[in-house]
């Protein structure tokens, strides 16, 4: 036992400097002690696990493999778990010096380097069979190094991987390699392969019976969480097939639609319109559309209308028009029934209809007076000069000294009347697109339009971008041109931005244009919805809901 002591101290020694000696000696001391010594497998990887994380969260990895080098001297059957962490040590080493630009040694090393990432992983798989964890592990490290290099062997080694993962799950009781693996294909966009591991990883938690209901809940909701929405969809697919075998109807509907709102719109966190689309469609077909209150039928919409499925969002909007006759979310759906009918499905009469009926509301409301606006709008590009000046005075008539932005655009409007001039270039040009027959080829799907937070408070900043696709890099896209129209807030961007932040005044729903234009022409239009409600602190505000830093700034920039 002394014998074995002075060794494991010397070893410290050996690869330690005194400040970390000071620091760490009786943590390295006892995992070293704990290496040499173990004769049990999970021991060897806790320890070498702990060992790792010492030395890597100083990036000290040459440090590491000297140590290792020096463990493996003192006891040969550790070769495999020596090898297996040296050639983990370097691909780590390679990638830190890449990333904080250590070139002088990238290249006066690298070479080393990368042999002993290869033959280390060589060795581990020859030397192990596909039942221990250290074969599969060597295995990821060599197919990540040969893909990272973009070399011949990538895809011999991703067929080595997942033939290796495959053989090992065959008798695996630890079952976190195999989601490691599928983790590491996911981050290198190996969807296929890793959505292959991650059902097998799913399989042999459930198939082993090692899981309740709530804890599969539990790890599906952990997944969540971590974003990856694939693997959290699938096993909350198991979760609720499991429920449904055991629940009552009205405990599974619940179950239901707590995994639906897990997957719709939320300010924050993921969402995945998608499949939350999909677990509605079985609440409905299983409870009806009774199973639906107000507030989960207006998520339904407003997921899908976030996602731009347009289609069905406008028909669940017209469930909560039809349905809830005095409901907290009446005018906000009526007005974006009319946004879409007018301008994504291009009937402009059918969208006239709804903006004429949200018109006369005794009580006027944000979307009510922007009813008004677009009414005049439309009347306005159809040439119907007196119409479109009624709907504008109309609307100034009820205000009552509220809704400024709608007001600004407005009077920008009367003002176009008034010295017979066209709809400002920007907004007409957005008008023409989406409402002339002969442009009906732009359909929103050569342009993105996204905000964030699509729901926010008055005076909260929203970011928007956009992105055209099939666009060159580089200087090609010098020529294109952002016109930017509608309810922008406080900013008015320039044509050559194709994202700016801004922030709003007033409440209610805020449509926001675009037409993306390149040299050659128009590249396509989109729109997008923004809503807005009024801040927690009115002292902060002026009247009509204005934030009072902020008046002088919106009446500047306001006017398309």
């Amino acid at each position: 036992m002394k014998t074995k002591a002075r060794i494991i101290l010397s070893l410290f020694l050996f690869c330690s400097s005194p400040a970390v000696f000071a620091q760490q000696d009786n943590k390295l001391v006892n995992l070293t002690k704990q290496i040499i010594e173990s004769r049990v497998n999970t021991e060897l990887y806790a320890g070498f696990d702990e060992l790792k994380e010492i030395y890597f969260k100083d990036h000290r990895y040459t440090d590491f493999v000297e140590f290792l080098l020096s463990l493996n001297k003192q006891r040969k059957e550790l070769e495999p778990f020596t090898d297996y962490y040296i050639a983990l040590g370097r691909y780590q080493q390679l990638k830190y010096l890449e990333e904080s630009q250590g070139w002088d040694e990238y290249f006066s090393q690298g070479n080393l380097y990368r042999d002993q990432i290869s033959s280390g992983c060589q060795r581990v798989i020859k030397a192990t069979s596909p039942k221990d964890k250290l074969n599969v592990g060597a295995r990821l490290i060599l197919w990540k190094y040969h893909q990272d290099q973009q070399d011949s062997f990538a895809q011999e080694a991703l067929a080595s991987l997942m033939e290796g993962v495959l053989e090992y799950a065959k008798e695996a009781m630890d079952f976190v390699p195999i989601k490691q693996a599928a983790d590491e294909l996911s981050s290198y966009n190996e969807k296929a392969k890793a959505k292959e591991l991650y059902l097998l990883y799913v399989n042999k938690l459930v198939g082993y019976g090692r899981v309740t209901d709530e804890e599969l809940k539990k790890i599906a909701a952990g997944f969540y969480h971590e974003k990856n929405l694939e693997l959290s969809e699938t096993i909350y697919d198991i979760y609720l097939e499991r429920l449904a075998k055991g629940l009552s109807k009205e405990k599974f509907l619940a179950a239901m639609i707590e995994v639906a709102r897990q997957f719709s719109y939320k300010e924050e966190g993921p969402m995945d319109a998608a499949y939350a689309e999909k677990v509605f469609q079985r609440i409905e077909g299983i409870g009806g559309q009774e199973a639906f209150n107000e507030e989960l039928t207006y998520l339904r919409g407003f997921t899908l209308e976030k996602s731009k499925d347009y289609p069905r969002a406008g028909a669940i909007y017209q469930r909560v028009y039809d349905r809830y006759l005095t409901g907290v979310h009446r005018d906000e759906v009526e007005f974006k029934l009319g946004i879409i009918h007018t301008y994504i499905f291009r009937d402009i009469e059918s969208g006239r209809s709804y903006f004429s009926k949200l018109s006369q509301r005794a009580i006027p409301s944000p979307q009510s007076i922007s009813s008004l606006y677009q009414l005049g709008l439309l009347a306005q590009w159809q040439n119907d000069p007196v119409k479109a000046k009624g709907y504008y005075d109309a609307l100034l008539a009820s205000t009552g000294g509220n809704f400024p932005e709608t007001v600004a655009l407005a009077k920008e409007r009367i003002k176009e009347l008034l010295e017979s001039r066209p709809i400002e270039y920007n907004l007409r040009t957005f008008l023409d697109v989406s409402l002339r027959p002969e442009n009906s080829i732009f359909d929103m799907t050569r342009t993105d339009l996204r905000a964030s937070p699509y729901k926010t408070k008055t005076d909260h900043d929203v970011l928007v971008r956009s992105e055209a696709m099939g666009l060159e890099s580089g200087c090609m896209d010098v020529g294109v041109q952002y016109l930017w129209s509608g309810h922008l807030g406080t900013e008015r961007p320039a044509t050559e931005q194709s994202a700016f932040k801004t922030s709003y005044i007033h409440n209610g729903t805020k449509e926001i244009n675009l037409v993306v234009v390149s040299p050659s022409g128009i590249i396509d239009r989109n729109i997008d919805m923004v809503d807005v409600y009024p801040a927690p602190s009115p002292a902060l505000y002026g009247a009509g809901g204005i934030p009072l830093h902020k008046r002088n700034q919106a009446a500047r920039n306001h006017g398309g």
